[in-house]
């Protein structure tokens, strides 16, 4: 029977209910595995692709548990669970391309992606360009060269938040025989990647599935089992390793996100809609408001959203004027990454790095993450916040 979302984060990466045991799977720590003779080890070590235990670098119940439970979440056939969302970047890019091969990357890409492909990849002699987001089938066909072979996408993109027409990029990776990978981590639940064509699916486990800012982790989920072999195989010829005492608090995370999702969308689509109608405020990037490039694809592909957006600033305000108004600010905290059950905000103007002339907006900018507070206090806090806004610019 195919199960609902909110069933399968409950189930899913479990024995079952009928099953003797605990209802949380173990958490197993270890390196060596021992065999009861050398005939079994020979046997063992051929199913490096399957969730056997071969050494620990390979994986345990632990790390099997939680790859399952991914790659149902993600509608996928298998999961590879690595140390950290950059790693669900850098182990597929590396096990997929070859020196003299040709990436297509969106402008609105996370910093460390870009950095990793202008950093090691350009040293590995793999070229990356960077292309509009919201780019026309029409204008993205004639970048793709006979030896481009991947096309990744970023939906929505980081902190302008563009929503990129994935179906359409699906369409045209496939007729040119590439492969099509995405960053999903905003879509997280809200997304079928595979649905909509996507061949190599990234998640930043370390956000809303471990949802409480104590854990780095990653996963990287394909749908074939030709995308399998080329993962897994280059996984473990990498040596990407996740600690199963993360995979175990992932897993307990997973339990309970889709309430704690479902809590934190409502509360920043509030607190979105508030800051939008704002008088010091030009306009709110959130992809489930108009105004956010590719709101329209949004609503045709997303069933839901999460709580990280931007916001615009009138052009009058300068960043330090912003800057005034962030450290005012007693609710949020001013730290990097977001999903966890705290509220956050950066400044961003001036940290976007883009290439290809994207990303230009008319004021300055700053990205707010809304977790798990009372939402009257966080718009108080805010109100108290552009209130030392407003008294900076004078």
């Amino acid at each position: 029977m195919a199960k609902k979302i909110d069933t399968a984060l409950v189930h899913a990466g479990r024995n079952g209910t009928k099953s003797y045991g605990y209802v949380n799977p173990q958490l197993v720590r270890g390196s060596t595995v021992l065999y009861p003779d050398v005939a079994s080890k020979l046997a063992i070590g051929q199913r490096r692709r399957e969730p056997v235990d071969i050494y620990g670098t390979h994986g345990n119940a632990t790390h099997f548990a939680l790859q399952a439970a991914v790659a149902e979440i993600e509608g996928g056939s298998h999961c590879q669970v690595v140390g950290s969302g950059l790693a669900a970047v850098t182990v597929p890019l590396l096990a997929y391309l070859r020196a003299g091969d040709h990436m297509l990357v969106p402008d609105s890409v996370y910093g460390p992606t870009r950095n990793f492909c202008d950093g090691l990849l350009a040293r590995y002699g793999v070229t990356t360009e960077y292309y509009d987001p919201m780019i026309s089938a029409a204008d993205l066909r004639p970048k793709l060269r006979p030896n481009t072979r991947i096309l990744f996408t970023e939906s929505p993109g980081s902190h302008t938040f563009e929503v990129q027409d994935i179906p359409m990029l699906a369409g045209l990776a496939h007729e040119a025989g590439i492969k099509l990978f995405m960053d999903n981590t905003w879509g997280v639940l809200n997304f079928q990647p595979f649905a909509h064509g996507v061949d190599v699916s990234i998640q930043a486990l370390t956000k809303y599935i471990g949802g409480h800012s104590d854990l780095i982790l990653g996963a990287v989920t394909v749908n074939s089992d030709e995308d399998w072999a080329w993962l897994r195989d280059g996984a473990l010829q990498m040596g990407a390793y996740a600690s199963p005492d993360d995979c175990w608090l992932a897993l307990r995370g997973l339990r309970t996100l889709g309430v704690r999702l479902k809590a934190q969308e409502e509360a920043g689509l509030r607190v979105a809609k508030w800051l939008s109608a704002r008088p010091e405020v030009a306009r709110v990037l959130h992809p489930a408001l108009p105004g956010c490039p590719g709101h329209e694809i949004f609503k045709r592909d997303f069933t839901g959203a999460c709580s990280l957006f931007s916001v615009v600033f009138q052009p009058r305000f300068s960043a330090a004027d912003v800057v005034a108004m962030i450290d005012a600010l007693n609710l949020f905290g001013i730290g990097a990454s977001w999903g966890g059950f705290e509220s956050l905000v950066l400044p961003t103007t001036g940290t976007i790095r883009r290439t290809a002339g994207t990303g230009k907006f008319e004021g300055e900018l700053a990205r707010f993450h809304i977790g798990l507070e009372d939402t009257d206090d966080l718009i108080a806090d805010l109100e108290q916040g552009l209130a030392a806004l407003r008294a900076a610019a004078l």
